[in-house]
């Protein structure tokens, strides 16, 4: 069986095409950047338009497949931006009338663990999302997804993109700002752990006022941007372990990227002997790939959900 995905949610719009065995056999994406302005809901929506069918043809080439080898469309449901959302709605809807195909709406958030753990094999892992919006702790238990820990203001991805704009930067900054961070040394920022929660934006207000007043360059803050946010969910997501016994973490979304947050995860969890796991770079940010392998797993249960932007894992 052949599953097509379409990830629509914020800046990317991706098309993945995946095995019922999870082989990926083709993802195909294309980004909305923008230099100053991050993101404009509307112009992102447009972007989506103009790409989808380009992005599709090379999805489906990539594949080497017609649509008589497609069995299943799914697409993310939620959460998301909702003229992005309903982009992808509307897309998948039109494949999947004309080609005859079965409709399977997903959580996006859900996509990035599914495929996280099928990747790398997992039994039972601890979860850590850190994303634009989505910045939690997850665990699987009961037949359920828990989260046991999130931020409780703005997503740790989110925070670097509008810290990058600060500096000018343009969107997204997270690539940018692990270079700058390489030249940097520590100033001391808020340190914002409310039992298994965490705050960021006190860390972004600090920074921009340190930044606006040149008492801190763009190296040193970007620095302890990272080393301080990082330490922090360090410091989370052991303590969730603890709690859980879980001896595997698996960090998913795209701030997963950063070789230094995975530099600290991976320490962490070889102290308390236990194995941290991540994704390749073209599986940890927004992708299709996820979403059809989500689709798989949940088409005995879902069909056309339309748009849910504020569904949240553990409503799965």
């Amino acid at each position: 069986m052949n599953i097509l995905g379409i990830e629509s949610t914020a800046h990317t719009f991706g098309i993945g095409i995946i095995t019922d065995e999870g082989k990926v056999l083709a993802n195909a994406k294309d980004s909305y950047t923008s230099k100053n302005g991050g993101m404009i809901l509307d112009e992102v929506a447009l972007h989506h338009k103009n790409v989808a069918e380009k992005v599709l043809k090379s999805a489906l080439k990539d594949a080497k497949l017609g649509w008589d080898d497609i069995d299943v469309i799914s697409y993310s449901a939620g959460p998301g931006l909702d003229p992005c959302l309903w982009f992808g709605y509307h897309f998948a809807k039109g494949l999947s009338v004309k080609h005859g195909k079965k409709l399977v709406g997903v959580n996006h958030c859900c996509a990035h663990l599914s495929i996280g753990k099928v990747f790398n094999k997992l039994k039972d892992p601890c979860y850590l999302y850190v994303s634009g919006v989505n910045t939690q702790i997850i665990v699987f238990e009961e037949g359920k997804y828990r989260i046991i820990g999130e931020t409780l203001d703005i997503g740790l991805g989110n925070l670097l993109d509008k810290f990058g704009r600060t500096i000018g930067l343009g969107f997204p900054a997270g690539q940018e700002i692990e270079k700058l961070a390489k030249k940097g040394k520590y100033v001391e920022l808020p340190y914002t752990v409310k039992g298994m929660d965490m705050s960021f934006s006190g860390i972004l207000t600090k920074c921009q006022q340190l930044f606006e007043r040149k008492e801190a360059n763009q190296e040193d803050l970007c620095f302890s941007i990272q080393e301080t946010c990082f330490a922090m969910l360090a410091e989370v997501v052991e303590r969730a372990m603890a709690h859980t016994g879980k001896k595997e973490l698996l960090l998913v979304g795209g701030v997963g990227a950063n070789k230094r947050f995975c530099e600290m995860l991976d320490l962490m969890c070889n102290e308390r002997g236990a194995k941290f796991h991540k994704v390749p770079m073209d599986l940890a940010g927004d992708q299709g790939a996820m979403i059809a392998w989500e689709g798989f797993l949940r088409m005995k249960d879902y069909g056309d959900e339309e748009v849910i932007p504020h569904w949240r894992t553990d409503e799965v």
